[in-house]
């Protein structure tokens, strides 16, 4: 039978700049030659070397970031990597799309949920919604969500696109991808969000991700602050790729993981937590640090705030690569 649907013509969509923002651009960017955050940790120089020789063998050197990434100003170092060769496919959710379009456009992002949510304001601001004619035309184009955005921002010189990981792949023409659950973002909220549209692009975005893990072997995965959809679109793309390698005769098995991430996962990390234990249901420690790597990858766990872990990796790849 046809359930009754929410009539979206009705929601009242204000000017993004009656929005009050948590993060400003000029405050929030780590530069490449800015101060840190000390911080030290004995797997930076492994998968700092493994980068550097994944870069010089033209393996797949992969990031997928969660949106904290971006939020914590580690944007520019991840261009900086793009630039130099040195990280060839970037990973996001919706939600680091959003805030990387929303700094480009208005050099501000974050809204307070529990400000807005109270009036039924949150995330219904009519620059926003732009995002969705991104989708739209990188459907009409063939083209992945990823693209499209970075395209747009691009393209339409946005004010602060310097800063745009999307608008520099772009550029580049390194894969950036974008990897959405509907529902999940605000641009979701808008009248003109095409399901159909946003869909297709984001598959296109999946698959041209496989596509990246297929060149994985004695390559080098980063998964940095993304609990459900770095591990599980990873895990995917990553079967698809060995089944296509088994039908060859070849594997996919030697290659270098890493999570970035807050929890404390204890000192065994070779082994996977029991289902009684909650460490068990942290996606990231039995995905990325365990299961795939069991033929012979190896796997590595670094705990901490990013915006002290990316810019120590950052300068840990950099001393690598120019010594």
């Amino acid at each position: 039978m046809p359930f009754e649907q929410f009539d979206r013509s009705r929601l009242q969509i204000l000017p993004i700049g009656e929005r009050a923002h948590d993060l400003d651009i000029a405050t929030m960017l780590n530069e490449p030659d800015g101060p840190r955050v000390p911080f030290e940790h004995e797997a930076l120089p492994k998968l700092a070397e493994r980068i550097v020789r994944a870069a010089h063998e033209e393996r797949t050197i992969l990031f997928c970031c969660g949106a904290h990434v971006l939020r914590l100003g580690n944007a520019p170092l991840l261009i900086d990597l793009m630039e130099r060769g040195l990280l060839g496919h970037l990973a996001l959710n919706g939600a680091g799309a959003i805030h990387d379009f929303e700094l480009a456009m208005i050099g501000h992002t974050c809204e307070s949920v529990a400000r807005y949510v109270s009036n039924g304001q949150f995330g219904l601001w009519q620059e926003s919604s732009r995002m969705n004619d991104a989708a739209a035309a990188g459907y009409r184009d063939g083209i992945g969500l990823g693209e499209a955005v970075g395209r747009m921002i691009e393209e339409e010189q946005f004010p602060h696109r310097e800063t745009s990981v999307l608008a520099a792949a772009y550029r580049l023409g390194i894969p950036a991808t974008v990897h959405v659950s509907i529902g999940q973002d605000i641009v979701h909220e808008h009248p003109n969000f095409d399901g159909a549209a946003t869909g297709a692009t984001s598959y296109t975005d999946f698959l041209i991700y496989t596509q990246t893990v297929t060149r994985l072997e004695r390559g080098v995965f980063l998964n940095i602050g993304s609990a459900v959809m770095g591990p599980e679109v990873y895990l995917k793309a990553l079967a698809m790729a060995r089944n296509v390698a088994h039908q060859q005769g070849e594997k996919i098995c030697q290659f270098t993981t890493a999570v970035f991430d807050l929890p404390n996962l204890g000192d065994n990390l070779s082994h996977e937590a029991p289902k009684t234990d909650p460490r068990y249901y942290f996606r990231p420690f039995k995905t990325i640090l365990v299961r795939t790597v069991a033929d012979g990858g190896e796997s590595f766990y670094v705990q901490g705030d990013h915006k002290a872990t990316i810019p120590a990796l950052y300068d840990a790849i950099l001393a690598e690569a120019t010594s």
